[in-house]
């Protein structure tokens, strides 16, 4: 396992529509691993693929963030979203590639989601709260949207401005 980069707005692959993963193979389980270990390290609760610059349909994500709960690491593979339920929530976002920034974002507040396993083995299962939160952040991710995109035009340009000047600040040192 290695820990990959994480990129920063306003990089232009994370406004890229990314390709589907054509089955289970050594190296797309060794990309599982090496984002579980970025995410982790990050430290954030889900990853995707293109935000280390992997233009596969690939993200990670383990909501279970309580000290009660046990960690539930997930790998999914070209996710489809074949239900979202008409109740909304507002929740607080937000994202590795976009640090420090956090905004409300409303969102169905049930999905059922299809995705291949690293077992090669097509899931389907239904997420609540946290958990269809991260999945529809990262789906996103997948076909080039960020979470600042749900935001108004004014706020939007304030924190991609922003981003700006922090990537700049990071290159330089």
């Amino acid at each position: 396992m290695a820990l990959r980069q994480i990129l920063l707005v306003p990089d232009p692959r994370l406004r890229k529509t990314v390709e589907p993963v054509d089955g289970v193979t050594d190296d797309i389980r060794r990309l599982g691993d090496d984002m579980l270990e970025t995410m982790y390290d990050a430290p954030g609760i889900g990853l995707a693929a293109p935000q280390i610059g992997v233009m596969k349909r690939v993200f990670v994500m383990d909501c279970a963030t309580g000290e009660d709960e046990e960690p539930n690491p997930m790998v999914i593979l070209n996710p489809e979203i074949t239900w979202a339920s008409e109740e909304t929530e507002t929740s607080e976002e937000g994202c590795l590639s976009i640090p420090d920034i956090f905004e409300d974002v409303t969102r169905p507040e049930r999905i059922r989601l299809r995705w291949l396993g690293l077992d090669g083995e097509v899931h389907e299962q239904e997420f609540g709260d946290r958990w269809a939160v991260c999945a529809q952040h990262e789906i996103d991710h997948l076909n080039g949207k960020l979470f600042v995109d749900y935001l108004g035009p004014v706020k939007r340009r304030m924190i991609m401005s922003k981003m700006k000047k922090v990537k700049k600040e990071r290159a330089r040192a």
